[in-house]
């Protein structure tokens, strides 16, 4: 038999494996193939120092992914004696004491007015610099080429490693808050990870989001696993990841959701002018055509309630009241109190307050289970209202008019009772001497 020769690999198959891997990382984190080559370089930086550079060395290292070869670079600034000290001291005299030496250095250390010493590692004199660059000036750039090495040690690898893991966290981070934060005011589905406590832990895309008790509606139960859409109330930035704080309560995410399911909201032929919610019972919105033609509140509610219903459903049967906005504010007042009847309105602009005046069958009606609907109806129209009814109206102006009576009748029957008491004194001391003379007539008698 005769044997075949075996064939090398060309090093090219090897080189594009490499590449698609780094491309593979990159759309695995969701982050740039860049900024994977940025964290290469940066690893590639860490192990030459690692195993040959020195303390205090600035290594840049220049990556290609095409041809698979590393160039690495010394990096040193251009100073002189306005940036640095050149004054070298020595770290320990002859017969100095180890605590003399901790004493300068504590002094070294809090002199903040002092420049920072020169060191040859990382930085270059302007005569130096001339001489490498002809354009060299203070505060600049000057690298200088490295020899090239291919392999590392133990030490330089695991380094490279935690250096690679560092920076992809950092990057996918990044990328995960760019992305969140962009979303901010959003509806985003998400799936319930998990539940501690009072806290509901919602996968987003590929990070998780946070919803607190105060942002949960009464109606839902949640369970793991369970798909549900929620607010992104607001994206922050944190060393363990983005901080996203999801809501199922905010009067956002009833807009949104009509947005989604309203083309002529979508579109902006309708618009959503004023809402006020009670999360998990009931909603008021108010809206608006900016086109002649359409029907504001039937684009909203749909054929047969089928757009309505649908948020309905995902708010989990929650009431909601579509009315017309008005730029009138009586109007608008009549609207936002229904389906109550309001028989008169007096209006207080100045104090941001109303008076509704409603018939004594529709009061119940008006102010709503637990004042709910007189509540819901103030937050949507920004004023203070009050509902009357039309008897109790007159009544209390009648009794308004009955204490003012009693009052002037108070004040009257004052001033003769002082008399009265003044008189029963006077006969008081008219009866005395009577009484004294009555008494000697009988004492002469005997």
């Amino acid at each position: 038999m005769v044997k075949r020769a075996k064939t090398e690999e060309p090093v090219g198959i090897q080189l594009k494996e490499f590449s698609i891997a780094l491309g593979q990382i990159a759309e695995e984190k969701g982050i740039s193939q860049e900024r994977v080559i940025e964290t290469v370089e940066a690893a590639l930086s860490a192990a030459y120092k690692k195993d040959y550079g020195k303390r205090g060395q600035h290594i840049r290292a220049e990556f290609d992914p095409e041809m698979g070869e590393a160039k690495f670079f010394l990096v040193k600034e251009v100073v002189d004696e306005s940036t640095r000290d050149f004054t070298q001291l020595e770290e320990q005299e002859e017969g100095e004491q180890p605590k003399e030496k901790e004493k300068k250095e504590e002094i070294r250390e809090s002199d903040e007015e002092r420049i920072p010493r020169y060191n040859a590692e990382r930085d270059i004199t302007l005569e130096e610099a001339l001489q490498v660059k002809k354009t060299a000036s203070v505060g600049d750039i000057i690298e200088e080429e490295l020899e090239s090495h291919d392999t590392f040690g133990r030490v330089a690898a695991q380094t490279a490693k935690q250096v690679i893991i560092q920076k992809i966290r950092e990057a996918e981070r990044e990328a995960m808050f760019a992305e969140f934060k962009e979303r901010e005011g959003e509806v985003v589905s998400g799936s319930v990870e998990r539940i501690e406590g009072r806290m509901v832990y919602v996968t987003v895309g590929r990070s998780t989001g946070v919803m607190f008790p105060t942002e949960q509606s009464p109606n839902d139960r949640y369970r793991v696993g369970q798909r549900i859409k929620v607010y992104v109330v607001r994206v922050e930035s944190d060393p363990r990841g983005p901080g996203i704080v999801l809501s199922r309560a905010d009067k956002e995410l009833v807009s949104k959701l009509f947005s989604l399911e309203v083309p002529e909201i979508f579109a902006g032929t309708v618009e959503i002018k004023a809402i006020a919610r009670e999360a998990g019972v009931r909603t008021k919105m108010a809206v608006h055509a900016s086109e002649e033609g359409i029907d504001p509140i039937g684009s909203c509610v749909g054929q047969k309630g089928t757009r309505v219903q649908s948020v309905i459903d995902e708010l989990g049967g929650e009431k909601i009241d579509i009315i017309e906005w008005s730029d009138n504010t009586e109007n608008f007042l009549r609207a936002a109190i229904s389906p109550a009847k309001v028989s008169r309105i007096e209006l207080n602009e100045e104090e941001g307050s109303a008076q509704l005046i409603v018939p004594e069958d529709q009061l119940s009606l008006a102010i709503g289970r637990q004042g709910q609907n007189v509540r819901l109806a103030s937050k949507l129209t920004g004023l203070q209202i009050d509902i009357v009814a039309e008897g109790e109206e007159e009544s209390e102006d009648a009794d308004d008019v009955e204490e003012a009576k009693d009052k002037e009748k108070v004040v009257e029957e004052k001033a003769p009772k002082k008399e009265k008491k003044k008189v029963k004194k006077e006969t008081a001391s008219e009866e005395a001497p009577q009484k004294e003379e009555v008494s000697e007539k009988e004492e002469e008698k005997k």
